[in-house]
């Protein structure tokens, strides 16, 4: 993918900084060319705005920017995604755009708020997620507590 679609990408998301307007903290070298590093943390990281929609699981996302595909993934299918994810107090867990590389993974192998929401996405899509800690670590020592938020965009299915 080029390099100026990935910034479009990460811009559109909202991708790396502390709700308070710190950095937040990545993995890897920081660069000019680091889509995430100027991006600011989405205003409604604490609580969903009012056009986000919640499945019967808890699950709440918000279709950031419609894709183009017709075609959903499956439980069991392989994906490719671009993601930054946050704790609700700003911080940042996790990002393909810090490392400036998308992630394919089965999504029978991630949490359960992932399997649900990339299943409502079709590719070129990005898609906000809240994932609840019920369908997140359920309080696995040493994984991230509480509610989550993730920005993704799927790139494809396998």
């Amino acid at each position: 993918m080029p390099r100026t679609l990935l910034v479009f990408l990460a811009l559109s998301l909202g991708c790396a900084h502390r709700a308070d307007g710190g950095t937040a903290g990545t993995t890897g070298a920081a660069s000019a060319s680091t889509p995430s590093a100027a991006i600011p943390v989405p205003p409604d990281l604490r609580r969903p705005s009012a056009d986000a929609r919640t499945t019967p699981s808890g699950l709440t996302t918000k279709v950031l920017r419609p894709g183009a595909g017709r075609a959903h993934p499956g439980p069991k299918s392989r994906v490719t995604v671009h993601y930054v994810g946050w704790t609700v107090d700003g911080t940042q867990i996790d990002s393909t755009f810090a490392r400036s590389a998308p992630a394919t993974f089965p999504l029978d192998a991630v949490i359960p708020g992932w399997t649900e929401g990339l299943q409502l996405m079709v590719v070129g899509e990005a898609r906000r997620l809240w994932i609840p800690e019920h369908l997140a670590y359920k309080g696995k020592s040493g994984a991230p507590a509480g509610t989550l938020v993730f920005d993704v965009v799927l790139l494809g299915i396998e």
